[in-house]
């Protein structure tokens, strides 16, 4: 197996047995990248020179006996999340030149793990879409049809991890978007219980729905991980003070007496593909077969999701990006002598259509005389739906349903149709606006030879169990194991 090819949990054992070493490990990734992105279009930044003073130091430290899971694990970064000194631009050109000052919380531990962070990922700016299409920088494509959509906002990322340009790498998910790209580009993707990952230094796209997690090529990778990522921090103020398991205390055997909830509205023929819809059902199958007990229920506020989200979210965005505005930091458009002017034509010339379509919903959705109407309103709805799920975990232990309505669809299909393209959202959304951990992992491929995901949701701060049923499914199949051919 070529070295670009190995998971992170076979890199590490050979790491550890010191029969690789970290920084041949990385220059097999940066020649790997040199090879593929060309097509793919995955990284904003190849930080080739950090990285492989990285891997170096990282083996000093293994030679000194330290070798955690990810010393000298080549790994990659969605480009919102703050790096110091290296470039952070949220695929946007408002912040196309943005040097952060410091590290962001998960990068720290990252590098306190040894880890070695080989670049910056592209994606929808700042974190607004379901293609990465939105990116301000360059469009990616996904590695198993180049002439698709990688899934977003978190698409440079689920496209890297599929082609073996990094061992894993971390995203951060909104309303989907982690595990919409992670099941269109066949990989595992996670999105922790919100305030379970610090979002320190996460650039804002909205606050009371970011998180950051992580995406891998398997279970394991991912559990990996989410153990170094995942912890309370005093500057986050969002941050739970909840104690961290050992994730991969999780991955062992046996469905047996475990609850599976399957909710009927999750699995309405209009707007599921027939082919999304088998795979996903034979999955629930694999997993029944494996000893767990299916449960019917609903979750009935789930219509009103998108609208919810497409409130709450669009009026978060409003409040988080007043702050470029041409004179703090990053792009400015001086042409106009007047201060009025420079901001209308910096946040105009700067901000791509999308950003700019949620700004302005959210600006009205928050101004005087709409504020009861569309956002109150909208955090009663997300209450409806938490309690949703409140209900449903009554009765179950782990909900399974599908990711996305569709396999990846073609570059430019949606792109002038914003409402078609919230709803690739629509399985994905409620999570988010729950606060449950959400996972998606590979469950089959479309005719045309496309990934599809399952989806698996949890209570709060019980992504072990998420872990456990995954893992199971994943000993049974091979699904995780195929890759594209670039």
């Amino acid at each position: 197996m070529k070295l670009h090819e190995l998971t992170i949990q076979e890199a590490h054992q050979l790491l550890e047995k010191k029969e690789i070493s970290s920084e041949d490990l990385t220059r097999a990734v940066l020649e790997r990248i040199k090879a593929v992105d060309g097509k793919v279009d995955a990284f904003v930044t190849v930080a080739e020179d950090l990285a492989v003073e990285q891997a170096k130091a990282a083996d000093r430290r293994i030679s000194a006996g330290q070798c955690e899971p990810l010393t000298g694990i080549p790994l990659g970064i969605k480009d919102l999340i703050c790096t110091r000194n290296l470039r952070t631009t949220c695929a946007s050109r408002i912040l196309e030149n943005f040097l952060p000052p410091y590290d962001a919380a998960v990068i720290k531990k990252l590098k306190d793990a040894g880890a070695v962070i080989v670049g910056k990922l592209n994606m929808d700016e700042f974190a607004m879409g379901s293609s990465t299409e939105n990116s301000g920088l360059k469009i990616t494509r996904n590695p198993w049809d180049l002439n698709r959509i990688p899934g977003g906002s978190s698409g440079g990322s689920a496209a890297a991890v599929a082609s073996d340009m990094c061992l894993g790498a971390l995203g951060s998910d909104t309303g989907g978007s982690i595990r919409q790209p992670a099941s269109l580009c066949g990989v595992v993707g996670m999105k922790p219980t919100y305030g379970r990952v610090s979002r320190f230094g996460l650039v804002a796209f909205a606050s009371s729905l970011d998180q950051i997690g992580p995406l891998a090529k398997n279970v394991s990778d991912c559990a990996y991980l989410l153990n170094t990522i995942a912890g309370y921090d005093t500057a986050d103020s969002t941050s739970v003070p909840v104690e961290v398991p050992d994730y991969t205390a999780s991955l062992n055997n046996g469905l047996k007496g475990l609850k599976i909830g399957i909710p009927e509205e999750y699995f309405v023929p209009n707007g599921l593909d027939g082919e999304v819809a088998l795979s996903v059902n034979n999955a629930i199958e694999t997993i029944e077969e494996l000893g767990a007990e299916r449960v019917e229920l609903s979750l009935p506020h789930t219509e009103y999701a998108v609208a919810a989200y497409y409130v709450i979210a669009p009026s978060e965005a409003s409040s988080n990006l007043a702050r470029y505005d041409g004179v703090k930091y990053g792009f400015r458009n001086d042409a106009d002598t007047d201060l009025i002017g420079m901001y209308r034509k910096t946040r105009s010339s700067g901000f791509g259509p999308e950003v700019q379509r949620r700004i302005i919903i959210g600006t009205y959705c928050l101004s005087a005389g709409y504020y009861d109407a569309y956002y109150v309103k909208a955090s009663q709805v997300r209450t409806l739906i938490m309690q949703d799920f409140k209900t449903a975990f009554e009765s179950c232990d782990v909900i399974l349903c599908p990711v996305a309505p569709t396999p990846a669809f073609a570059i430019g299909e949606k792109i002038d149709d914003p409402l078609m393209m919230y709803l690739s959202d629509v399985f994905t959304l409620s999570a988010n606006l729950a606060g449950i951990p959400g996972m998606s992992i590979p469950c089959g491929f479309s005719k045309e030879g496309l990934p599809i995901g399952l989806q698996l949701m949890a209570k709060h701060f019980n992504e072990e169990m998420l872990f456990k049923i995954a893992y199971n499914f994943e000993q049974v199949t091979d699904f995780h194991t195929k890759k594209p051919k670039l």
